[in-house]
Formats: structure tokens, sequence, C-alpha cells
């Protein structure tokens, strides 16, 4: 059996959702647009005349048709508006504010380091569950990347790499959350590899 590309192409098969619609809806869309475009076009001529201009009906009526299409494509193509309900509000800003820059990929990433980071402020438990593997992570990456290594495929390479300070911090479950100052230094050192 064979095909021609004329039959590839054929639109006559409409998919079933759009073969069962009704034509109120398409009927209802002409009437509602006639009677939108019958509406300006009045108000555009009782304008016109009132200011002494005369002009061509149907260059009215093309313009507002223009304009309406506009509108239509516009609003079709229009991203759909951001999730209200349950969106979480970022700290330091008041509830039903919309922040633009909180779509930014930067805020992003910093917000998943802020917030654990905030979560285990003086909790040493917490720290190593949640923060400790993440920089952990982050170092095989880093190391992955530059060296061709991981802490797991090459220890004794890794571990020259990485340096004594940063082999143990991630090695060692600590017994207090470092301070912001330590983990500075920690980052600037995972900076350096």
């Amino acid at each position: 059996m064979s095909t021609s590309i004329d039959d590839l192409l054929a639109f006559g098969d409409e998919p079933a959702g759009e073969a069962e619609r009704p034509s109120g809806g398409r009927a209802r869309w002409l009437l509602r647009t006639a009677a939108v475009t019958a509406a300006v076009v009045a108000v555009v001529m009782v304008a016109l005349s009132a200011v002494g201009l005369r002009v061509p009906i149907w260059i009215i009526v093309a313009g507002v048709l223009a304009v309406l299409a506009v509108r239509r494509v516009t609003a079709a193509l229009s991203p759909p508006p951001p999730p209200r309900a349950g969106v979480r509000t970022p700290v330091g800003e008041e509830p039903g504010t919309w922040n633009w820059s909180s779509r930014d990929a930067l805020r992003t990433a910093i917000n998943g380091w802020e917030r654990p980071l905030d979560w285990c402020g003086g909790n040493r438990e917490r720290f190593t569950e949640r923060v400790l593997p993440r920089l952990g992570e982050l170092a095989d990456e880093r190391l992955s990347q530059r060296h061709g290594v991981t802490r797991e495929s090459d220890p004794a390479r890794a571990r020259a790499l990485l340096g004594e300070q940063l082999w143990t911090f991630l090695g060692t479950p600590a017994r207090r959350p470092p301070s912001p100052r330590d983990l500075a230094a920690i980052v600037a050192e995972l900076e350096k590899i």
C-alpha cells in the first residue's frame, strides 16, 4: 500500500474534539465581533463628525477589525498569569506583592542555598543532614568538571586537590554549624578548585 504526499499533508481529518464542537461557539464569536465593531465604528463616526472630519466608513471598519484582530492574537500569545494559590512568599517580602526578580534564575539559586542555611542556623544535625551533602555534591561536581575525578572515584587525588581543610570539613560531621565567615572561607576554597 502506498500513500501519496498529498494524503500525508491533508487536513481532512480533524481531531475528535474539533469535530464534535457545535458551531454555536463560532457564531456567537462572530456576532459579538460584529456588535463590538458596530459600536466602536458608531462612536468613532460620531467623534469624527463632531470635529468636522469625514472618513469613509470602510476605512474605519477595517481599522477597528484590525485592532480587534491584533488584540485577539496578543491575548492568545500572552503567557498564563502566575499561580496565586500556594505560592510561598520569600523572606522579607509582604504577601500579595509581586517581585519580578524572584523569577530570575540567580535568585532561585540563591534561595536554594539561603533557605537551608537559614533553617540550619544553630542546629548541627540539620546542617549535617541538609547542607553538608549539598556542599559535597558541589565539590564533586567541580572536581569532575575541572579534573575528571570525584571524592569517591579517586580519594587520594581529590584530597590533594581539595586541600586538607576542605577535605576534613566535607568528610567529618561538624560539632557545630560553621559561622558565616567559616562558610565563606569554605566556599572560597571550593571556587579555587
